[in-house]
């Protein structure tokens, strides 16, 4: 489907892409086309998909300004294949890295991820482990993976994990929403976001974007992130509800301005 927009801003086509990741899953996702050079790559969080409202907005607010922008649902996720998994940090780094190989394979230059919540994380954990990219955003990703267990599986969550193998999370009718397997569990306990944010390019320029409540969060990273902007969203909550054109903004500006100083260090 194509927007046509008024004659001074670029015209979009939005394409929908079908990506294999390297289990042979397909990642479905959405390309706002602009025929710019640099494509921007967006994460969703826990549980969401690449429709997500800040996800949709933050494209829009790109778009106009004549970048390309890629979203797309992780394995197990909205319409892609594969079964949903808790955790599985690193697995979705991988599909990321999928989708910026099929993209460098057309030629085309992927110049910075961003992630909202979960997907903040998965960028950060791109970044330290591939380390091809330059420009980073983080929306709301936690910096201390074992906060924000408990109050999602419960006090308890180790001692029935151990005895069942197994949480199921139940929705507000009582239905399975999703299980958390020990496996899974153990994997999220031991994804280490400090080590990680250590091995992160000294060059590559990150942005932490994080409402009041995550301030902890934010000034940890600040701390181990070698190039890293803090930009704090008074009143907002973790999906900014009501704060969408401010953050938008300022993630535009920090990528236009980073994509700027990258033109002018490769002259």
């Amino acid at each position: 489907m194509a927007h046509t927009h008024s004659a001074q801003s670029p015209v979009i086509q939005q394409q929908r892409m079908i990506i294999p990741n390297k289990h042979g899953e397909k990642l479905v996702g959405l390309l706002h086309e602009t025929e710019s050079k640099e494509i921007v790559i967006l994460c969703h969080g826990f549980k969401s998909t690449k429709d997500y409202n800040t996800l949709t907005n933050l494209a829009a607010a790109l778009e106009k300004e004549g970048i390309s922008v890629f979203r797309f649902d992780f394995a197990g996720n909205g319409e892609s294949e594969g079964s949903f998994q808790y955790g599985n940090y690193y697995r979705e780094a991988d599909d990321l890295h999928a989708v910026l190989q099929h993209f460098s394979g057309e030629n085309r230059v992927v110049s910075a991820i961003l992630g909202h919540s979960k997907g903040g994380i998965v960028v950060l954990l791109y970044a330290s482990k591939y380390q091809d990219i330059h420009i980073v955003v983080n929306v709301s990703g936690r910096y201390d993976l074992k906060r924000g267990i408990a109050e999602r599986l419960g006090e308890d969550f180790m001692e029935i994990i151990k005895k069942d193998g197994h949480i199921d999370v139940k929705n507000k009718t009582g239905g399975v929403e999703y299980r958390v397997t020990e496996e899974a569990l153990m994997d999220s306990l031991r994804t280490d976001m400090h080590e990680a944010c250590l091995k992160i390019d000294k060059e590559c320029r990150c942005q932490c974007q994080m409402n009041i409540n995550s301030v902890e969060d934010a000034l940890e990273f600040a701390k181990v992130i070698p190039n890293h902007q803090l930009h704090i969203i008074e009143g907002a909550n973790h999906g900014y509800t009501s704060h969408q054109n401010e953050l938008a903004s300022t993630v535009v500006k920090f990528i236009k301005s980073a994509l700027e100083q990258d033109k002018v260090s490769s002259k």
